[in-house]
């Protein structure tokens, strides 16, 4: 069946715990996180987003421990992973 193709998928199964682990983040935090997979610097997001440094690094932080990665590099491939399209 179409379920058992779904279900038997790595990638789905992948894309679909990516996003649920997403969806654990704040808006802030998710907007931070996707930042951070663009490539931005530290200093970078916070320009944009209108906050100081240490905000930045504390909403990092938190999404990270939340998602239980432990680098910026596996932030960045989880919220890519959990991209739809």
């Amino acid at each position: 069946t179409v379920m058992t193709q779904v279900s038997a998928d790595p990638a789905a199964s992948g894309r679909r715990d990516a996003q649920e682990k997403v969806r654990t983040l704040t808006e802030r935090e998710l907007e931070i996180a996707r930042a951070v997979a663009e490539g931005l610097s530290n200093a970078e997001i916070a320009r944009r987003v209108f906050v100081s440094e240490a905000t930045v690094k504390t909403h990092l932080g938190r999404a990270m421990d939340k998602v239980g990665v432990g680098s910026r590099v596996q932030l960045a491939v989880l919220v890519d992973r959990a991209a739809v399209g």
